[in-house]
């Protein structure tokens, strides 16, 4: 994209903030801060940190802030780091506290807005290691339109069963966080004693970085890098490695060129850059979680972007990584034979990649990919197209007299492509785990969980949980599950969920009983309510809304704000692109 680099104004915003004697209060409050008479001539760069101990996932990310720094810094630029907050799923899934994680997008989308709007910062780079902050940056990123570069904090390399009881558990198996939630539903089958679940929660997560599989963190860096507003292989690095130093050394100077070049977020978040982000997904066999945060990071951008077109491009574009949790390979092990851009080389060669979309490096990304190798030969995590996992997605988007808004499944082809079975329903996610380790779901059951939507949660809590304990005790292929909720990245087996309209807002799901016979069709993306117009009338006209669950605080404000996960469960009022 070419610019008139003579009209290009460097500190657009800092500027205003900062230049002329009116000005002069302003910088006094800076020179404490490590400004110079210098720095005052020089754009602005934002550092947005999602460092905290809170979670390994961002551990780490304090030091990767610093070398952003250096990086805005050896360009021209005057960085100046600020922190955001961030959750743990890992640690509150299953409780209440999960409530909170999908709320968490929108408070750092928010905070990094507000941070860098009231100090004229003129870029900036965000740094996120979690689920909620990748999509929460890019949302701000889009919304805000300044120069800016996302970096991921890495993924975690996998843990090691070093020395286990004896047992069942084999010596040096390789663990993550999923193991552990499997390992719950192995314990409550009686197939792990105390020690053995010990020994796995002990050794599964073994430093920094985002959990370890083709879940949510590493599905959403992959999905950021094919939209182009982060750097080449910023997604498929460890966390603790010399590359994501350089990594972040190289996007503070890259925001630097995007001012030089005035270059913007919305000259590369266009509605082809969505769609290289969509086929990207599910060729690595990504999370669930892509259908929203896409969406919702496309609402920002001003691009119309609906559940339909995962399905549009879903029917050309196969599944080609053998990646965790369906799949055998950790992330790190596809770090190690050179990452996603090899197999972003081959679907841009198939012509499944937009080639002519603009970057974050300046350059397109057909440009990019230019000089990208192919993998070695004899590598097994990722296919040859004539030998895919599956010939088309794994995400199914249906629809049916149970989902008529839409809902979304993660069928891989290895649990079958039709369940049918009968409905147990329960009101929120721990009674269903309850009912899982108590042995009370049984082959043939659709597990219902409702009340776990946007606005009914709210917050619309992950299900790794009881997945994870119908996959412990063994009933992978012999049980569905469906929720108004959504699942974890790490979540596998017959599971659909984002079924819209949710329960608390009176969609069929409310209407569900127990013995109610369900039909998943992934072949025909449809999903049954096996009762007639008549009956499902008349179950509407007796509900009644539920009173909220919580009248003041943020899970209220996001309950009261907060769009149908159709629509990405925005929380902006005017939904007019």
């Amino acid at each position: 994209m070419k610019k008139n680099k003579s009209a290009i104004n460097p500190r657009p915003f800092s500027s205003i903030l900062l230049d002329g004697p009116e000005r002069a209060a302003a910088r006094a409050m800076l020179y404490p801060v490590g400004f110079t008479e210098e720095d005052f001539k020089k754009p602005i760069i934002g550092i947005a940190s999602t460092w905290s101990n809170v979670t390994p996932c961002n551990m780490h990310i304090d030091k990767l802030a610093l070398e952003a720094e250096k990086g805005a810094n050896a360009a021209g630029g005057k960085a100046i780091i600020f922190n955001t907050i961030t959750i743990s799923d890992g640690i509150s899934m299953g409780s209440e506290g999960m409530k909170y994680s999908l709320v968490s997008r929108e408070v750092i989308a928010d905070s990094i807005e507000t941070v860098v709007g009231c100090s004229g910062m003129d870029g900036y780079v965000a740094i996120g290691g979690c689920d909620k902050n990748m999509p929460g940056a890019m949302i701000c990123i889009a919304r805000m339109n300044r120069p800016a570069v996302f970096v991921y904090g890495g993924t975690i390399l996998p843990g090691c069963l070093t020395n286990p009881p004896a047992g069942s558990l084999p010596k040096g198996k390789e663990l993550d966080v999923v193991s552990v939630f499997e390992a719950i539903g192995q314990h409550a089958a009686g197939k792990l004693n105390d020690d053995e679940l010990h020994a796995v929660e002990s050794c599964a997560i073994p430093g920094a970085g985002s959990c370890g599989g083709m879940y949510t963190a590493n599905t959403m860096a992959s999905a950021i890098e094919a939209l182009g507003l982060s750097l080449p292989n910023s997604s498929a690095q460890n966390a603790i490695s010399p590359a994501k130093l350089d990594d972040c050394r190289r996007a503070g100077a890259a925001v630097m060129n995007l001012l030089k070049q005035g270059i913007k977020p919305l000259d590369i978040l266009t509605r082809k850059a969505f769609e290289n982000a969509i086929t990207v997904v599910i060729a690595l066999g990504g999370s669930t979680n892509a259908v929203l945060h896409l969406l919702a990071i496309a609402h920002a951008a001003k691009v119309k972007l609906t559940m339909d077109d995962f399905t549009r491009i879903g029917k050309r574009v196969p599944v080609l990584a053998d990646l965790k949790p369906s799949g055998k390979y950790s992330m790190s092990a596809l770090v190690a034979i050179g990452g996603i851009r090899p197999l972003m080389k081959t679907l841009l060669d198939k012509k499944l990649l937009h080639g002519d979309v603009l970057t974050c490096t300046g350059e397109t990304m057909a440009e990019t990919l230019r000089d990208v190798k192919p993998y070695l030969r004899g590598q097994q995590i990722i296919r040859p197209f004539d030998q895919p996992i599956k010939k088309d997605s794994h995400l199914v988007i249906f629809r049916g007299n149970l989902c008529p808004e839409g809902a979304v499944g993660k069928i891989s082809g290895k649990e079958g492509l039709r369940f049918e079975g009968r409905a147990i329903v329960f009101e929120g996610e721990e009674k269903a785990l309850q009912a899982i380790l108590q042995g009370m779901v049984k082959p043939g059951h659709v597990v219902v969980v409702r009340s776990e939507g946007p606005k009914g949660g709210p917050g619309m809590r992950e299900m790794l949980s009881p997945t994870s304990a119908i996959m412990g005790r063994g009933l992978g292929k012999d049980v569905a599950l469906i929720t108004d909720g959504r699942f974890s990245g790490g979540s596998h087996g017959f599971v659909v969920g984002h079924v819209t309209p949710e329960a608390y807002v009176g969609g069929p799901i409310a209407l569900v009983k127990n013995g109610d016979p369900i039909v998943i069709d992934a072949e025909k993306r449809e999903m049954t309510l096996g009762i007639s117009a008549a009956e499902l009338q008349r179950r509407q006209r007796a509900w009644k809304k539920p009173a909220p669950r919580y009248p003041r605080g943020v899970l209220a404000k996001y309950a009261h704000t907060v769009t149908s996960a159709s629509l990405g469960a925005v929380t902006d009022a005017d939904l007019k692109l």
